[in-house]
Formats: structure tokens, sequence, C-alpha cells
């Protein structure tokens, strides 16, 4: 028997749904499936705010620790490194550009963008630019070696102090989700055909491939798996958004830009 696009869809929303009920049972703060609307009804508003921006801040030094080690980038990243060569833009603003020009591709997902969303879209790019404006580059490969571990752990963390803030998924990692729901592909193939596109290009590009692209791509959905639980805002449905806005957002946001599965620690 065949399944259709929708019913897989559905499928997903229901799993997605049965994770959440799953992880608030054993205790756990779960990444509720939350509207834009519902996101920001969610209560513990300062709380979240600081936390998104010390996860986009922090993601933004740790991609500027990855570009200075010169060892390999994110296949995101490859593809602005590779950017960067053709326009008269840097490295953050080539971030920015393409983040707003990934939420255009939102539009025929019917897929919204929340608060953090947009904030991940500028912020990043602007925390990266300022970190390697007084970052240097070692000349050591073993210096340069540390500066990539530590820069892929950092973004780990990162990743997972502005998921856990459940104020909407970062351009790229909404357009993989956004793929999922609509298609019923499995998310696992939509991130890999993405990821595997724009390190593709971006190296046609001139972007920066190499051992911290391997390194990035093993460990960095443990390493989101680790911290996400410590980090994520325990967060309690307003009684008006139970059964309406739940039931229509996008499903849980797997940690991705990204090769992010967050969802899988639950």
């Amino acid at each position: 028997m065949h399944m259709t696009t929708s019913s897989r869809g559905a499928r997903g929303d229901s799993d997605s749904r049965r994770r959440t009920r799953a992880a608030a049972r054993a205790g756990r703060p779960a990444l509720l499936p939350l509207s834009p609307l519902a996101q920001l009804r969610a209560g513990r508003m300062p709380r979240r705010l600081l936390q998104l921006f010390v996860g986009l801040s922090l993601y933004g030094v740790s991609m500027a620790m990855l570009l200075r080690s010169t060892l390999g980038l994110d296949p995101w990243d490859v593809f602005h490194d590779g950017l960067t060569g053709h326009v008269s833009l840097s490295f953050g603003q080539v971030v920015i550009v393409a983040s707003f020009a990934v939420l255009l591709l939102w539009i025929p997902l019917r897929q919204w963008p929340g608060l953090g969303t947009v904030a991940n879209a500028v912020w990043i790019g602007v925390v990266t630019d300022l970190t390697l404006s007084v970052l240097v580059a070692p000349e050591n490969l073993t210096a340069r070696g540390a500066l990539l571990g530590a820069g892929v752990v950092l973004n780990g963390l990162a990743g997972a102090l502005y998921i856990g803030a459940q104020l909407g998924p970062g351009p790229r990692d909404g357009l993989m989700t956004g793929l999922h729901r609509r298609t019923g592909i499995s998310l696992r193939v939509v991130r890999t055909a993405l990821e595997l596109t724009v390190l593709a290009f971006g190296w046609l590009l001139g972007g920066v491939v190499g051992l911290g692209t391997v390194l990035y791509a093993l460990s960095i959905g443990p390493l989101v798996q680790f911290f996400l639980p410590l980090v994520t805002v325990r967060l309690e449905l307003p009684p008006t958004a139970r059964g309406t806005e739940s039931e229509r957002a996008t499903p849980v946001l797997r940690a991705a830009p990204v090769a992010r599965e967050a969802e899988r620690c639950r």
C-alpha cells in the first residue's frame, strides 16, 4: 500500500506530538510544536530572549572560529564562504543575505517565521563579522586544530541554546522541516539532499572543504543532543493555544543547519 504525501505529513505531525507528550511525562522540558504567535504567548520571555541571543551570539563566534581554523567548514558555510569570493560582501553579510533568500523559499511551503527566525537571519552574520575582525588565524597546525575542535563544540552548545529558547527555527532549519512536512519525505533524506547540494555549490565556488567539514557532520548531532535537554526552556501551552495553534504548528524542530536532529534527544 502506498502512503500519500499528506498522510505521511500527518503521521510526522502525530509522531512529533507523541514525542512531546512523552517528554512531558518523563519530566523533561519538551520542544513544543508552537506557531509563531503561540511562541510569543508561551511565557518566560525575558529568559527565552536572553538565551536566544546568547545562543545566536555564540553561534556567530563559533562560525568565525571554524573559518579562522582554515580546516574546513560545515556545508552551509562552505557555500557562504564560496560566495564571498564572488561578491563584494563580507562573510557575515553573505550569511545575512543568504538567510533572507532561504526565507523566501518558506513562502511556497506555507511556513511562518518566528521571532527567533528573524533574529537568527540577522544576528549571527553580525556577530560572525565582529568576531572575524578580532580573531587572528593561528599559524600552528595544532592551534588550528584546537580552534576547530572548540568551534565545533561551541557551535553545538549555541545551536542547543537558540533551539531551546523555543522562539522559532533558523531559516535553514525551517526550510528543511518545511520540505519534510509538505512532501512527507524523510527528514534525514531532505537534510542530506539540502546539505550535499549547498556543499557541492560551495565547493565549486571555492569554499573551504576539509577535515572540519567531516568533523562537523559527524559530531554536531550528538553535541546538540547532549546539550539540548540541559538548556531547553520549560514552557506550558496557554489554554487558548491547546488544541488549536499547537495542532497547526510546524513539527518540533530537529536540530540541524543544519545537520542537527535535536528532536532525537527526546
